[in-house]
């Protein structure tokens, strides 16, 4: 008797726990809904090659200068005319001294003369106001993204602004006599500098670079239509090609030379002869696309080839470029960006949205308050993400994939029509 009981007792007991289980599963569940969604949006992926290569250019050293002091006078990539003028040469640092000394009574002159001629003040004070916030607003650009040159050129601008402003107001007699009395010692100042001063020339027209990096005759535009995939990849830089002045680059061509695949090239090859247009992105520097198209393709050597790109847009940009990472886009992916774990594989039937009975590859959208399953074609694959597009008749509307749908990316038991709001 006892034991009956103690049986009774025992099997109430695991009755009661497996109450208390499955209602504190569910509860568990309730309260950590697995539920977890994100909204379609179209994505664009650009297909191509990556490469790391060369830029070449039709470039002449300048001769070195090693008497008196050089100060360099252009920018990078500035267009210089034939016998233009990129440096001067000092006799010594005082001759260069009493140079800065003109340009700054040069540019206090200027800034007498401007507020001098002012017929209407306030008009012109209103005016200068706009033009210093607009200086300003440029020299912050400028010193945020590093460009040094640039913004020294900007504060110089900023400075100028606000000493006219500040002069807008000056008494015209007094403003008289400070530029007569400026224009006097600027003079002195330039006889000092003409008789210890020498300008550098340029014999052809060109943009200038001050970056001399010893590749200038080892990668020429016509060195690289004949070197071997070997060669390419062991150039080295001439140690002994070195200009303090800098280097003029000829023409408005370039070409980006680097070693591919023989598989690579040839598709490369075949995509250009399909009317695909080419065009390189370079990893850093350049901010754009450019266009380019294949100018030559070497013989295979142990699987890969020489493959050189011609360009003929945006040289000015590219002074400085030499060895850089780059992709040859040669085509592009547009569709309806979406997790990879979004992705089912489900049969569909014909059913009351007329689609017939197959597997069919899509996603789980929140139509209203249940979940819908949208057939897509996943058209790339990227490490974390899919770009697909709906596969759907044009009579199925409803079912549709379209960007800003909230699709599903984790639920339990997930199926058509199941209520999840």
């Amino acid at each position: 008797m006892k034991k009956k009981r103690l049986l009774g007792k025992v099997l109430m007991a695991a009755a009661m726990l497996g109450v208390v289980a499955y209602f504190g599963i569910n509860i568990a569940s309730y309260f950590e809904d697995p539920l977890t969604t994100t909204l379609a949006y179209t994505y664009r992926v650009n297909q191509g090659v990556d490469v790391t290569g060369y830029v070449v250019r039709e470039e002449v050293l300048l001769p070195d200068e090693d008497a008196g002091v050089l100060h360099l006078t252009r920018a990078e990539g500035e267009k210089v005319s034939r016998h233009g003028t990129v440096a001067t040469v000092y006799a010594d640092s005082a001759s260069l001294q009493a140079q800065t000394e003109v340009d700054e009574l040069t540019t206090r002159i200027e800034q007498l003369q401007y507020a001098r001629d002012a017929a209407v003040a306030d008009e012109v004070a209103l005016k200068l106001d706009s033009q210093i916030i607009t200086a300003l607003l440029d020299y912050q650009e400028e010193v945020t993204a590093g460009q040094l040159r640039s913004a020294e050129t900007a504060g110089s601008k900023l400075r100028s602004l606000i000493l006219k402003r500040d002069y807008t107001h000056a008494d015209t007699e007094n403003l008289e006599a400070q530029i007569t009395a400026l224009q006097a010692e600027r003079n002195a100042k330039k006889a000092q500098v003409s008789a210890s001063v020498r300008r550098v020339t340029v014999p052809s027209s060109g943009l200038w670079s001050a970056a001399v990096d010893g590749y200038e005759a080892v990668l020429t535009p016509a060195s690289v239509l004949s070197m071997t995939p070997t060669q390419l990849s062991s150039a080295a830089a001439d140690s002994a090609a070195t200009s303090n002045t800098g280097k003029m680059i000829l023409g408005d061509t370039w070409y980006f030379a680097a070693v591919l695949s023989e598989a690579d090239a040839k598709d490369l090859k075949k995509k250009e002869g399909g009317g695909v247009d080419l065009s390189l992105r370079f990893t850093k520097e350049a901010e754009r696309d450019l266009g380019v198209s294949i100018v030559h393709i070497s013989d295979a050597e142990n699987g890969r080839c020489v493959v050189v790109l011609e360009g003929q847009t945006y040289l000015q940009e590219l002074t400085m470029l030499r060895q850089q990472r780059a992709q040859i886009v040669t085509g592009t992916v547009e569709g309806l960006r979406i997790p990879k774990e979004a992705l089912h594989a489900e049969k569909t039937s014909s059913t009351q949205d007329g689609i017939a009975k197959s597997d069919a590859v899509g996603v789980y959208c929140i139509v209203g308050m249940e979940a819908r399953f949208k057939p897509v074609e996943v058209i790339y694959s990227g490490e974390s993400f899919v770009i697909v597009r709906s596969t759907a008749k044009e009579d199925q509307e409803n079912i549709r994939l379209r960007s800003g749908d909230e699709v599903i990316v984790q639920a339990r038991g997930l199926y058509d029509g199941k209520v999840v709001g």
